[in-house]
C-alpha cells in the first residue's frame, strides 16, 4: 500500500474529535486552515447512521476580546501578539477593534486559559461555544 493511500485511510478513520484536534495541530504549527465544507463532511456520515442523540456539550470555544481598559491597552496587545502571533499592528488593530476574535475552535480548557490571560492583562474577554 503507498504512503498516500495508508494516509488517506488513517484520516478517513479519525473520529470527530481527533479531525478537530488534526485541524486545531494544523493551524496553530502551519497555518493551514481545512475548508469549510470539510467539516460538514466528516460530520454528514456520523449523523445519519443513527437516531437523533442528545444535545451534547460543546467541545469547541471562541475567545472573543469585547473591550480593553483604556489604561491597560499596551498590555492586552502584548498578549495578543503572543496569544495570535500577530505584528504589532495587526494585534493593535484587533484589540482596538474589540469585539474580535482571539482565538475559534479551541477546547474549554485552552480557552480559559487565554481567557485568563487576556483578563489580567487588561481585557474583558467572553468564551463561546462554536
Amino acid at each position: 500500500m503507498s504512503a498516500v493511500a495508508e494516509l488517506g485511510d488513517k484520516l478517513a478513520g479519525l473520529t470527530i474529535a481527533q479531525a478537530v484536534e488534526l485541524k486545531n495541530y494544523l493551524k496553530e504549527k502551519y497555518g493551514i486552515e481545512p475548508a469549510a465544507g470539510g467539516a460538514v463532511m466528516m460530520a454528514g456520515p456520523a449523523a445519519a447512521a443513527g437516531p437523533a442523540a442528545p444535545a451534547a456539550e460543546a467541545t469547541e470555544f471562541n475567545v472573543i476580546l469585547e473591550s480593553v481598559d483604556a489604561a491597560k491597552k499596551i498590555n492586552v496587545i502584548k498578549i495578543v501578539r503572543e496569544l495570535t502571533g500577530q505584528g504589532l499592528a495587526e494585534a493593535k488593530a484587533t484589540v482596538e477593534g474589540a469585539p474580535k476574535a482571539i482565538k475559534e475552535g479551541v477546547d474549554k480548557k485552552i480557552a480559559e486559559d487565554l481567557k485568563k490571560k487576556l483578563e489580567e492583562a487588561g481585557g474583558k474577554v467572553s468564551v463561546k461555544p462554536v
